[in-house]
């Protein structure tokens, strides 16, 4: 029968806990990064030129039917193969999760920019606002309070996504669980402790978003 032995996991805790704070980082890098893209192209899509929306709509369907996995092996083995070598694994994971998540952002984003009602545009056309103005003042603040649960929710996937990391040596939660996992072969408590450090932090970033989200729903 198994015989469960804790100690060599909690021996290598620090390990796991480096792993998840550098976890976190890295999805809040390819969210602010994805974000800056999302919104542009969401802005290109919804009002921009028939080439920018094709282009846009290339973008957005070729990233969302790529399996992240994929993506992440051509960035880093792929594009030192035609002269681009300036990103080590780390940077090459925050650019891979950056291009995918901007792809879905680019969606929550357009759909954003569409629910800003009329009335709220031609407001800001009344008091002399230039299109820039308007989409600086008006657009986008009234967007952020409308996907500000699904840009939680995709804050959430991201975080659980920096577990493909591991797959090229990026030192995050799921890449130190496997180097516990070989160094000791206590795979059932690795793995139970890392799934729990999942669960426990997925649950308190959607806690802080939902106070977030009702802190923004007080704002009238």
């Amino acid at each position: 029968m198994y015989q469960f032995n804790w100690r060599p996991v909690f021996d290598n805790f620090d390990l796991l806990l480096k792993g998840l704070s550098l976890g976190i980082g890295i999805a809040v890098l390819a969210l602010a990064i994805g974000s800056l893209l999302g919104l542009v192209a969401a802005f290109g899509r919804a009002s921009g030129p028939r080439p920018i929306r094709l282009l846009v709509a290339g973008y957005v369907e070729g990233a969302r039917n790529i399996p992240l996995l994929l993506l992440i092996y051509f960035v880093y083995f792929g594009l030192p193969l035609i002269g681009i070598s300036v990103l080590d694994n780390l940077w090459s994971f925050v650019f891979a999760l950056a291009i995918y998540s901007g792809a879905y952002l680019t969606e929550i984003f357009r759909a954003g920019i569409e629910a800003v009602s009329k009335g709220h545009i031609e407001a800001g056309k009344a008091i002399g606002l230039n299109r820039w103005q308007r989409i600086r003042f008006v657009t986008i603040p009234l967007m952020f309070r409308i996907v500000l649960p699904s840009l939680g929710n995709t804050f959430i996937s991201l975080f659980k996504d920096t577990s493909l990391a591991s797959a090229i040596a990026v030192p995050e939660l799921t890449y130190g669980a496997i180097r516990i996992n070989v160094n000791t072969w206590r795979v059932i408590e690795v793995y139970l402790v890392v799934g729990l450090l999942y669960l426990v932090t997925c649950y308190a970033i959607a806690g802080g978003l939902r106070l977030l989200e009702r802190r923004f729903a007080m704002i009238r």
